[in-house]
Protein backbone atom coordinates (compact mmCIF):
# COMPACT_ATOMS: atom_id res chain seq x y z
CA UNK A 1 0.00 0.00 0.00
CA UNK A 2 2.87 2.33 1.06
CA UNK A 3 4.52 1.19 -2.23
CA UNK A 4 1.50 2.22 -4.63
CA UNK A 5 1.02 5.49 -3.04
CA UNK A 6 4.65 6.55 -3.50
CA UNK A 7 4.15 5.73 -7.10
CA UNK A 8 0.91 7.26 -7.65
CA UNK A 9 3.11 10.43 -6.08
CA UNK A 10 6.12 10.09 -7.76
CA UNK A 11 3.67 10.11 -11.15
CA UNK A 12 1.43 13.05 -10.04
CA UNK A 13 4.80 15.19 -9.62
CA UNK A 14 5.99 14.08 -13.14
CA UNK A 15 2.26 14.85 -14.48
CA UNK A 16 2.15 18.14 -12.76
CA UNK A 17 5.78 19.01 -13.69
CA UNK A 18 4.36 18.00 -17.28
CA UNK A 19 1.55 20.41 -16.76
CA UNK A 20 3.95 23.54 -15.46
CA UNK A 21 6.20 22.65 -18.35
CA UNK A 22 3.34 22.94 -21.09
CA UNK A 23 1.89 25.67 -19.30
CA UNK A 24 4.90 28.00 -19.77
CA UNK A 25 5.21 26.39 -23.57
CA UNK A 26 5.34 28.70 -26.77
CA UNK A 27 3.54 28.21 -29.34
CA UNK A 28 6.09 27.76 -32.36
CA UNK A 29 6.31 29.78 -35.42
CA UNK A 30 4.89 26.83 -37.83
CA UNK A 31 2.02 25.76 -34.79
CA UNK A 32 1.08 29.72 -35.29
CA UNK A 33 0.58 29.49 -39.06
CA UNK A 34 -1.44 26.39 -38.87
CA UNK A 35 -4.31 28.06 -40.79
CA UNK A 36 -2.34 29.12 -43.66
CA UNK A 37 -1.04 25.83 -43.75
CA UNK A 38 -4.17 24.38 -44.13
CA UNK A 39 -5.35 26.86 -46.45
CA UNK A 40 -2.31 26.26 -49.18
CA UNK A 41 -2.70 22.65 -48.36
CA UNK A 42 -6.25 22.72 -49.73
CA UNK A 43 -5.66 24.31 -52.42
CA UNK A 44 -2.11 22.26 -53.38
CA UNK A 45 -4.95 19.54 -53.13
CA UNK A 46 -7.39 21.41 -55.84
CA UNK A 47 -4.61 22.11 -58.16
CA UNK A 48 -3.20 18.22 -58.06
CA UNK A 49 -6.76 17.03 -58.77
CA UNK A 50 -6.87 19.41 -61.90
CA UNK A 51 -3.60 19.00 -63.28
CA UNK A 52 -2.30 15.49 -62.18
CA UNK A 53 -5.51 13.42 -62.29
CA UNK A 54 -3.18 10.37 -61.65
CA UNK A 55 -2.17 10.81 -58.65
CA UNK A 56 -5.97 10.86 -57.12
CA UNK A 57 -6.90 7.69 -59.24
CA UNK A 58 -3.74 5.83 -57.66
CA UNK A 59 -4.86 6.79 -54.36
CA UNK A 60 -8.71 6.17 -54.97
CA UNK A 61 -7.46 2.11 -56.58
CA UNK A 62 -5.97 1.59 -53.17
CA UNK A 63 -8.53 0.29 -50.97
CA UNK A 64 -9.59 -2.66 -48.64
CA UNK A 65 -13.33 -2.60 -48.42
CA UNK A 66 -14.32 0.72 -48.01
CA UNK A 67 -11.18 1.74 -46.55
CA UNK A 68 -8.71 3.49 -48.31
CA UNK A 69 -5.40 2.66 -47.36
CA UNK A 70 -3.47 5.91 -47.57
CA UNK A 71 -6.28 8.11 -45.92
CA UNK A 72 -6.13 4.93 -43.21
CA UNK A 73 -2.21 5.72 -42.51
CA UNK A 74 -2.64 9.50 -41.83
CA UNK A 75 -5.96 8.89 -40.35
CA UNK A 76 -3.80 6.51 -37.62
CA UNK A 77 -0.42 8.85 -37.22
CA UNK A 78 -3.54 11.32 -36.53
CA UNK A 79 -5.10 9.78 -33.72
CA UNK A 80 -2.61 7.79 -32.41
CA UNK A 81 -0.41 10.70 -30.72
CA UNK A 82 -3.82 12.04 -29.17
CA UNK A 83 -4.15 8.23 -27.49
CA UNK A 84 -0.82 8.82 -25.75
CA UNK A 85 -2.53 11.37 -23.49
CA UNK A 86 -4.75 9.44 -22.17
CA UNK A 87 -3.61 8.61 -18.47
CA UNK A 88 -5.72 6.28 -16.47
CA UNK A 89 -3.69 7.92 -13.07
CA UNK A 90 -5.16 11.38 -14.01
CA UNK A 91 -9.06 9.91 -14.20
CA UNK A 92 -8.61 9.55 -10.54
CA UNK A 93 -8.70 13.24 -10.01
CA UNK A 94 -12.13 13.56 -11.17
CA UNK A 95 -13.92 13.80 -7.52
CA UNK A 96 -11.39 16.47 -6.52
CA UNK A 97 -13.52 19.22 -9.13
CA UNK A 98 -16.26 17.59 -11.15
CA UNK A 99 -17.58 20.49 -12.33
CA UNK A 100 -15.47 21.89 -15.11
CA UNK A 101 -15.78 17.72 -16.84
CA UNK A 102 -19.56 17.37 -16.49
CA UNK A 103 -20.31 20.91 -18.50
CA UNK A 104 -17.93 19.56 -21.00
CA UNK A 105 -19.85 15.73 -20.92
CA UNK A 106 -22.85 17.91 -21.10
CA UNK A 107 -22.08 20.13 -23.76
CA UNK A 108 -20.21 17.32 -26.16
CA UNK A 109 -22.99 15.10 -25.87
CA UNK A 110 -26.15 17.10 -24.92
CA UNK A 111 -25.95 20.26 -26.20
CA UNK A 112 -23.33 20.25 -29.81
CA UNK A 113 -25.31 17.21 -31.67
CA UNK A 114 -28.85 18.73 -30.86
CA UNK A 115 -27.55 22.32 -32.15
CA UNK A 116 -26.12 20.24 -35.49
CA UNK A 117 -29.00 18.39 -35.76
CA UNK A 118 -30.75 22.20 -35.48
CA UNK A 119 -28.68 23.33 -38.12
CA UNK A 120 -29.44 20.49 -40.32
CA UNK A 121 -33.34 21.37 -40.09
CA UNK A 122 -33.09 24.95 -40.04
CA UNK A 123 -29.99 25.16 -43.46
CA UNK A 124 -30.52 22.30 -45.17
CA UNK A 125 -34.11 21.25 -45.58
CA UNK A 126 -33.65 19.57 -49.04
CA UNK A 127 -33.66 15.86 -49.31
CA UNK A 128 -31.00 15.34 -52.41
CA UNK A 129 -28.41 12.96 -52.25
CA UNK A 130 -25.88 15.60 -52.21
CA UNK A 131 -27.89 17.63 -49.43
CA UNK A 132 -28.21 14.16 -46.96
CA UNK A 133 -24.35 13.26 -47.14
CA UNK A 134 -24.42 16.98 -46.13
CA UNK A 135 -26.69 16.33 -43.53
CA UNK A 136 -24.50 13.22 -42.15
CA UNK A 137 -21.60 15.55 -42.30
CA UNK A 138 -22.44 18.27 -39.85
CA UNK A 139 -23.90 15.08 -37.55
CA UNK A 140 -20.98 13.58 -37.57
CA UNK A 141 -18.65 16.58 -36.89
CA UNK A 142 -21.52 17.27 -34.31
CA UNK A 143 -21.31 14.31 -32.46
CA UNK A 144 -18.23 14.14 -31.94
CA UNK A 145 -15.91 15.50 -29.16
CA UNK A 146 -12.99 16.53 -29.58
CA UNK A 147 -9.56 14.65 -28.29
CA UNK A 148 -6.36 15.96 -29.77
CA UNK A 149 -5.82 19.66 -30.89
CA UNK A 150 -7.33 20.96 -28.04
CA UNK A 151 -3.91 20.67 -26.21
CA UNK A 152 -2.50 23.16 -28.57
CA UNK A 153 -5.39 25.33 -28.30
CA UNK A 154 -5.64 25.08 -24.10
CA UNK A 155 -1.24 26.27 -23.98
CA UNK A 156 -2.55 28.97 -26.67
CA UNK A 157 -4.95 30.32 -23.88
CA UNK A 158 -3.04 29.55 -20.37
CA UNK A 159 -5.71 27.26 -19.55
CA UNK A 160 -5.46 24.19 -16.88
CA UNK A 161 -3.60 22.12 -19.10
CA UNK A 162 -3.97 19.49 -15.99
CA UNK A 163 -8.03 19.52 -17.10
CA UNK A 164 -6.97 19.39 -20.48
CA UNK A 165 -5.64 15.78 -20.13
CA UNK A 166 -8.31 14.58 -17.83
CA UNK A 167 -10.93 16.19 -20.24
CA UNK A 168 -9.34 14.48 -23.49
CA UNK A 169 -8.70 10.97 -21.33
CA UNK A 170 -12.80 10.70 -20.70
CA UNK A 171 -13.38 12.05 -24.09
CA UNK A 172 -11.70 9.27 -25.64
CA UNK A 173 -13.40 6.62 -23.12
CA UNK A 174 -16.89 8.28 -24.26
CA UNK A 175 -16.53 8.39 -27.88
CA UNK A 176 -15.87 4.73 -27.88
CA UNK A 177 -18.96 4.16 -25.87
CA UNK A 178 -21.34 6.61 -27.03
CA UNK A 179 -20.47 7.97 -31.00
CA UNK A 180 -22.43 4.70 -33.06
CA UNK A 181 -25.32 5.58 -31.07
CA UNK A 182 -25.54 9.36 -31.34
CA UNK A 183 -25.05 8.90 -35.03
CA UNK A 184 -27.16 6.58 -35.20
CA UNK A 185 -30.03 8.25 -33.24
CA UNK A 186 -29.57 11.80 -35.31
CA UNK A 187 -29.68 10.18 -38.60
CA UNK A 188 -32.53 8.35 -37.59
CA UNK A 189 -34.65 11.23 -36.19
CA UNK A 190 -33.65 12.56 -40.01
CA UNK A 191 -34.57 9.10 -41.85
CA UNK A 192 -30.99 8.67 -42.98
CA UNK A 193 -30.41 5.35 -43.62
CA UNK A 194 -26.83 4.38 -43.03
CA UNK A 195 -25.24 1.21 -42.16
CA UNK A 196 -24.23 0.69 -38.42
CA UNK A 197 -21.55 -1.65 -38.95
CA UNK A 198 -19.72 0.76 -41.57
CA UNK A 199 -19.80 3.46 -38.20
CA UNK A 200 -18.53 0.64 -35.82
CA UNK A 201 -15.70 -0.58 -37.95
CA UNK A 202 -14.75 3.32 -38.07
CA UNK A 203 -14.85 3.42 -34.10
CA UNK A 204 -12.12 0.16 -34.44
CA UNK A 205 -10.00 1.33 -36.97
CA UNK A 206 -9.58 5.38 -36.49
CA UNK A 207 -10.21 4.82 -32.24
CA UNK A 208 -9.75 1.40 -30.75
CA UNK A 209 -6.88 0.56 -32.32
CA UNK A 210 -4.57 3.54 -32.08
CA UNK A 211 -6.41 3.41 -27.98
CA UNK A 212 -4.80 0.05 -27.72
CA UNK A 213 -1.66 0.80 -29.45
CA UNK A 214 -0.90 4.23 -27.56
CA UNK A 215 -1.47 2.49 -24.11
CA UNK A 216 0.78 -0.25 -24.55
CA UNK A 217 3.52 1.37 -26.65
CA UNK A 218 3.46 3.97 -23.39
CA UNK A 219 3.42 1.46 -21.14
CA UNK A 220 6.51 -0.75 -22.66
CA UNK A 221 8.17 2.91 -23.36
CA UNK A 222 7.87 4.44 -20.03
CA UNK A 223 9.03 0.98 -18.43
CA UNK A 224 12.02 1.24 -20.62
CA UNK A 225 13.13 5.05 -20.85
CA UNK A 226 10.97 6.71 -18.21
CA UNK A 227 8.25 8.79 -18.01
CA UNK A 228 10.11 12.24 -18.26
CA UNK A 229 11.60 10.96 -21.76
CA UNK A 230 8.36 9.48 -22.99
CA UNK A 231 6.75 13.35 -22.35
CA UNK A 232 9.56 15.50 -23.34
CA UNK A 233 11.25 13.46 -26.65
CA UNK A 234 8.18 10.87 -27.66
CA UNK A 235 5.28 12.72 -27.31
CA UNK A 236 6.79 15.62 -29.52
CA UNK A 237 8.24 13.55 -31.92
CA UNK A 238 4.91 11.87 -32.48
CA UNK A 239 2.75 15.38 -32.10
CA UNK A 240 4.81 16.38 -35.26
CA UNK A 241 3.97 13.63 -36.93
CA UNK A 242 0.04 14.09 -36.28
CA UNK A 243 0.63 17.39 -37.88
CA UNK A 244 1.95 16.27 -40.76
CA UNK A 245 -0.30 13.49 -41.21
CA UNK A 246 -3.44 16.36 -40.90
CA UNK A 247 -1.56 18.15 -43.57
CA UNK A 248 -1.35 15.22 -45.71
CA UNK A 249 -4.83 14.19 -45.26
CA UNK A 250 -5.86 17.62 -46.33
CA UNK A 251 -3.84 17.54 -49.63
CA UNK A 252 -5.26 13.83 -50.48
CA UNK A 253 -8.73 14.51 -49.33
CA UNK A 254 -8.77 17.77 -51.67
CA UNK A 255 -6.98 16.17 -54.67
CA UNK A 256 -9.71 13.47 -54.43
CA UNK A 257 -12.63 16.10 -53.81
CA UNK A 258 -11.40 18.60 -56.37
CA UNK A 259 -13.68 18.05 -58.99
CA UNK A 260 -16.79 17.77 -56.49
CA UNK A 261 -15.74 21.32 -55.06
CA UNK A 262 -14.72 23.12 -58.55
CA UNK A 263 -18.62 21.96 -59.79
CA UNK A 264 -19.87 22.24 -56.96
CA UNK A 265 -18.79 25.64 -55.14
CA UNK A 266 -22.48 26.47 -53.44
CA UNK A 267 -21.97 23.43 -51.42
CA UNK A 268 -18.81 24.72 -49.79
CA UNK A 269 -21.21 27.44 -48.88
CA UNK A 270 -24.20 25.49 -47.97
CA UNK A 271 -22.15 23.13 -45.23
CA UNK A 272 -20.32 26.28 -43.60
CA UNK A 273 -23.09 28.37 -42.62
CA UNK A 274 -24.79 25.81 -40.32
CA UNK A 275 -21.10 24.91 -39.64
CA UNK A 276 -20.51 28.76 -38.65
CA UNK A 277 -23.53 29.39 -36.95
CA UNK A 278 -23.36 25.97 -34.78
CA UNK A 279 -20.10 26.83 -33.98
CA UNK A 280 -20.81 30.59 -32.39
CA UNK A 281 -24.48 28.33 -30.98
CA UNK A 282 -22.44 26.00 -28.85
CA UNK A 283 -19.43 28.83 -27.50
CA UNK A 284 -21.98 31.21 -27.00
CA UNK A 285 -23.53 28.50 -24.47
CA UNK A 286 -20.59 27.59 -22.65
CA UNK A 287 -18.95 30.78 -22.09
CA UNK A 288 -22.18 31.84 -20.46
CA UNK A 289 -22.87 28.71 -18.75
CA UNK A 290 -18.95 28.77 -17.18
CA UNK A 291 -19.60 32.02 -15.94
CA UNK A 292 -23.04 30.97 -14.22
CA UNK A 293 -21.39 27.98 -12.99
CA UNK A 294 -18.56 30.38 -11.52
CA UNK A 295 -15.25 28.43 -12.90
CA UNK A 296 -12.07 30.59 -12.38
CA UNK A 297 -10.20 31.35 -15.82
CA UNK A 298 -7.70 28.54 -16.49
CA UNK A 299 -10.62 26.52 -16.12
CA UNK A 300 -13.30 27.48 -18.02
CA UNK A 301 -10.98 28.47 -21.14
CA UNK A 302 -10.83 25.13 -21.37
CA UNK A 303 -14.14 23.79 -20.98
CA UNK A 304 -15.29 26.42 -23.50
CA UNK A 305 -12.44 25.14 -25.75
CA UNK A 306 -13.41 20.99 -25.36
CA UNK A 307 -16.92 21.65 -24.75
CA UNK A 308 -16.58 23.54 -28.35
CA UNK A 309 -14.52 21.71 -30.37
CA UNK A 310 -15.15 18.17 -32.73
CA UNK A 311 -12.89 15.55 -33.39
CA UNK A 312 -13.02 16.31 -37.29
CA UNK A 313 -10.74 13.13 -37.59
CA UNK A 314 -13.05 10.10 -37.05
CA UNK A 315 -15.58 12.14 -38.59
CA UNK A 316 -13.63 12.47 -41.68
CA UNK A 317 -13.01 8.67 -40.85
CA UNK A 318 -16.48 7.55 -40.73
CA UNK A 319 -17.64 9.80 -43.69
CA UNK A 320 -14.86 7.86 -46.13
CA UNK A 321 -15.92 4.12 -44.70
CA UNK A 322 -19.59 5.04 -45.27
CA UNK A 323 -19.67 7.18 -48.61
CA UNK A 324 -16.35 6.87 -50.01
CA UNK A 325 -13.11 8.76 -50.31
CA UNK A 326 -14.30 11.35 -53.07
CA UNK A 327 -17.99 11.73 -51.91
CA UNK A 328 -20.04 14.91 -50.48
CA UNK A 329 -20.04 13.79 -47.26
CA UNK A 330 -16.37 13.50 -46.96
CA UNK A 331 -16.06 17.55 -48.22
CA UNK A 332 -18.27 18.43 -45.56
CA UNK A 333 -16.18 16.80 -42.97
CA UNK A 334 -13.26 18.18 -44.26
CA UNK A 335 -15.13 22.12 -44.25
CA UNK A 336 -15.77 21.31 -40.78
CA UNK A 337 -11.82 21.05 -40.33
CA UNK A 338 -11.41 24.05 -42.23
CA UNK A 339 -13.72 26.09 -40.37
CA UNK A 340 -12.41 24.58 -36.75
CA UNK A 341 -8.85 26.09 -36.95
CA UNK A 342 -10.08 29.55 -37.21
CA UNK A 343 -12.80 29.01 -35.19
CA UNK A 344 -10.90 27.46 -32.30
CA UNK A 345 -8.05 30.23 -32.59
CA UNK A 346 -10.79 32.88 -32.30
CA UNK A 347 -12.15 30.84 -29.09
CA UNK A 348 -8.60 31.67 -27.26
CA UNK A 349 -8.64 35.30 -27.98
CA UNK A 350 -12.06 35.72 -26.82
CA UNK A 351 -11.08 33.72 -23.86
CA UNK A 352 -8.02 35.78 -23.16
CA UNK A 353 -10.05 39.13 -24.51
CA UNK A 354 -12.85 38.07 -21.42
CA UNK A 355 -10.16 36.78 -18.86
CA UNK A 356 -8.64 40.00 -18.90
CA UNK A 357 -11.65 41.71 -18.02
CA UNK A 358 -12.77 40.15 -15.28
CA UNK A 359 -15.33 37.57 -17.10
CA UNK A 360 -13.86 34.64 -15.17
CA UNK A 361 -12.34 34.99 -12.30
CA UNK A 362 -8.22 34.01 -11.52
CA UNK A 363 -6.67 35.27 -15.04
CA UNK A 364 -3.07 34.16 -14.62
CA UNK A 365 -0.12 36.68 -14.68
CA UNK A 366 1.66 37.08 -18.04
CA UNK A 367 4.87 35.74 -16.08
Amino acid sequence: MVEEDIEYKTIHNVNKAEEEKQQSRKINYFEKLLPIWVVLCIVLGIVLSQFVPEISETINSLQIGSISIPIGICLFLMMYPAMLNLQGSELKKLGRNPKPIILTLVSNWLVAPFVGLAMVNIFLPGTTEDIEQLKVAIILLSSSPCTAMVLVWGWMAKGNQEQNVVNTSVNTITIIFLYVGMVSLLTGIQNISIDPWLLLISLVFFIGIPLLLGILSKKLIVSSKGLNWFNDKYKPFVGKISIIALLTTLVVLFSLNGDVLIHNPDLLLIVSIPLLVGFVIVVGYNVFVTKIFKLRYREAVITVIIGSSSHFEIAIATAIAIYGIGSVAALGTTMGLFWEVPVMLSIVYLGKYLGKRGFWKSYPSSK
